[in-house]
């Protein structure tokens, strides 16, 4: 077996959970595998088909589990088979400082799928694309490089855990923006298109983001499950596991609470809209009333009848006393009830 390029497989081996050797040749894969304490990693990014096939042929991998690792749309879930568990679990980044309005509409959020099939003697994980950088499990993994003893579980809790701090960084982020939202709402000089279509991008965020982060309490639960189920598996993870499944927990909520937010900031956008027109529909109605009066007065001192002081200097005077006099007390009126 062979890969199509060095650039896209990576292999690693410990034993006793010191690293022993590096990016060893794809073909020695599944000897790697069947030695004594040994705990093998494969990474492959971007795989042909024809690879993938072969790599199940050699490591009696299920072909299904095969085909929905390089499918499309696939959701996250654990699933067991006879030989190995398949994890399929999705990586979240956020783009930060695209607020121009010309990149509104168009989402932030990318979403690289990473799979990984869990052996007996260690993973094979597969990603999509190199959205998601394995380097920060590999750091992970060396940062609690006594918790590889426990074997592929352990290697796989390191995965895991990396991909739920990002749903995390990922949750702030959308949190951040949300109270940018918030803020804008009450900012008179602020552009109420411009907080639609942005409001309207969160909630477009937020929608793909609860697509792959709600299922992950049933992928760690189900792989919890599993791992419990295994003959003579070692307690010391289900600790580690346990406070994963509290993060996922606490992710989710936290997720299900910015849909409730962001309804919020739509719906009060809203309210404010109608709020400002009724402002605007009071203040063109004193200014009409007030522009009424000198209307009518003027209008009643020119009609082709005799009136009070017609043809006299005094009905001017008197005219425009009563148009002043008139407005002036209207406008302070309305200026009272704050409707100008």
């Amino acid at each position: 077996m062979t890969s199509g390029s060095s650039d896209v497989v990576r292999t690693r081996l410990w034993r006793e959970g010191r690293l022993e050797l590096e990016d060893f040749p794809l073909e020695e894969i599944s000897d790697r595998l069947q030695e004594h304490g040994a705990l093998v990693w494969l990474d492959l990014c971007e795989p042909n088909h024809d690879l993938l096939l072969q790599l199940a042929g050699e490591l009696a991998l299920d072909p299904h589990a095969v085909e929905d690792a390089i499918a499309s749309g696939e959701r996250p879930k654990a699933t067991r088979h006879a030989t190995h568990t398949f994890v399929t679990a999705y990586a979240t980044h956020l783009e930060t400082g695209g607020d121009q309005q010309v990149d509104a509409l168009k989402s932030r959020l990318h979403i690289s799928r990473v799979s990984a099939f869990v052996l007996p003697g260690g993973i094979v994980t597969v990603r999509s694309d190199t959205g998601f950088d394995m380097d920060q499990v590999v750091q992970r993994w060396e940062d609690d490089a006594d918790l590889l003893k426990l074997g592929s579980g352990a290697l796989l809790h390191g995965l895991l855990d990396v991909i739920v701090d990002g749903h995390f960084e990922t949750v702030q982020l959308m949190d951040d923006a949300i109270e940018s939202l918030e803020d804008g709402l009450f900012d008179d000089l602020a552009v109420t298109r411009e907080i639609q279509q942005r409001t309207y991008r969160v909630r477009k965020e937020l929608v793909e983001l609860r697509r792959v982060i709600l299922p992950m309490r049933e992928v760690v639960n189900a792989v919890q499950r599993h791992h419990s189920d295994d003959k003579g598996h070692n307690t010391e993870l289900d600790g580690w596991y346990a406070d994963l499944y509290d993060h996922v927990l606490r992710v989710s909520e936290w997720t299900e609470s910015l849909r409730d937010m962001v309804t919020t900031v739509f719906e009060t956008n809203l309210s404010l809209q109608d709020a400002r027109l009724n402002t605007v529909m009071k203040k063109l109605t004193g200014w009409a009333a007030i522009i009424a009066v000198p209307t009518a007065v003027t209008g009643w001192f020119g009609q082709n009848v005799a009136y009070p002081g017609f043809g006299r200097s005094s009905g001017l005077l008197a005219s425009t006393i009563v148009i002043v006099g008139l407005a002036t007390a209207l406008y302070v009126m309305f200026r009272r009830r704050g409707w100008i």
